[in-house]
């Protein structure tokens, strides 16, 4: 992550429920009163997911709020948003999706360069026991974490 980088809203629920093979950086086109909504930090990737559709991909279930001060201009909040990749990595990412078990998640919403990304995850889904696994394996590094450090007390 580079010093312009700026995390909006970040998708922890994905590293839980998903494994991550890849990610990948996107744009996404928005109007301007979900681009203010997001500036005052009203979004949740919670139950987002994007899925490729006749050369495109498009982002669905964020929500983005409507703008307070919108008006009759104002956005539908769950409305799906158009990822802007290059059409290698849609052809790469639809082919992927199409095998049997693969999704995309956006990871985190976030600035970069004064505009607006999305990191979008290549991922599997998990079963309860591998979810059950990584807790034990954070569990265990928490307690040689603590180990240390009493030792170095």
């Amino acid at each position: 992550m580079a010093d312009t980088d700026k995390t909006i809203s970040a998708n922890r629920k994905a590293y839980h429920n998903y494994q991550i093979l890849e990610t990948v950086e996107a744009g996404i086109a928005l109007l301007g009163t979900e681009i203010k909504s997001i500036r005052m930090g009203r979004v949740s990737l919670g139950e987002a997911y994007a899925r490729p559709e006749k050369g495109e991909v498009w982002l669905w279930n964020a929500n983005i709020p409507r703008y307070d001060s919108g008006g009759y201009m104002n956005h539908d909040p769950m409305r799906p948003r158009k990822l802007l990749l290059h059409k290698g990595q849609i052809l790469y990412l639809a082919g992927k999706v199409s095998e049997r078990g693969f999704t995309i998640v956006p990871l985190r919403l976030y600035y970069k360069k004064g505009r607006v990304k999305v990191e979008l995850g290549l991922a599997r889904g998990k079963k309860q026991y591998d979810k059950r696994e990584t807790i034990k394996a954070k569990e265990a590094e928490r307690e040689m974490d603590r180990a240390l450090k009493s030792a170095h007390r």
